[in-house]
């Protein structure tokens, strides 16, 4: 099986046998994974008819819904999970505070990964062309994409001290040495673990 880049990096996040909840979970390559070789129990919400069909036939149960209008924490009450994880999901949501809030209180931990718009080649892009960066982690055009949120890690930790969220561990996607010198400059996709502080 092969899983993307981002998916080995946030393994370890995941304890063996955890009730795992992926947002936006695609074909659920990644909870398939998590299911046969850290035995978790896990649950997928996915909006796309085609990719819900993909999960099926993964093996992973799966509920239709749009994060967008979801009330997760009626859906599954408080504490429902260990992990709530979701990847190349958050910039295309329409109120990703609302999101996190959501995932810290029905997961007693988050996992959230998304491209990292102040990548250098995407600053270069924009400085040199003038105009929105397209690339291997944004590969839409300014009209046809649904990233309406798009964010740098010091933007993410920014929001994650306002919000007393606490950042337990990050990873970065991108250059080997540029992304551990300076991941807001190198690192192409921010990872983070995080939980709620103490509220």
């Amino acid at each position: 099986m092969s899983l993307k880049a981002e998916f080995d990096l946030l393994l370890d996040w995941i304890p063996q046998g955890a009730r795992v909840l992926d947002l936006g979970c695609g074909n659920a390559e990644l909870l398939a994974y998590l299911m046969k070789h850290k035995q978790v129990k896990g649950v997928g919400l996915e909006m796309d008819p085609l990719s819900i069909v993909s999960s099926i036939s993964n093996g992973v149960d799966v509920i239709q819904a749009d994060l967008n209008t979801a009330n997760l924490i009626e859906m599954f009450g408080e504490n429902a999970f260990d992990v709530v994880l979701t990847t190349q999901t958050l910039q295309s949501m329409q109120r990703p505070d609302h999101l996190i809030d959501s995932m810290l209180r029905i997961g007693k931990r988050a996992i959230v990964t998304f491209p990292n718009f102040g990548y250098w080649r995407n600053r270069l892009q924009l400085l040199l062309s003038g105009k929105m960066p397209v690339s291997v982690a944004l590969p839409y055009q300014w009209y046809d994409t649904p990233n309406t949120h798009l964010c740098t890690f010091s933007d993410f930790e920014a929001f994650c001290q306002q919000k007393n969220i606490v950042i337990l561990a990050q990873r970065v996607l991108g250059a080997p040495l540029g992304a551990e010198f300076s991941p807001n400059l190198f690192g192409e996709v921010a990872l983070y673990h995080i939980e709620q502080g103490i509220r």
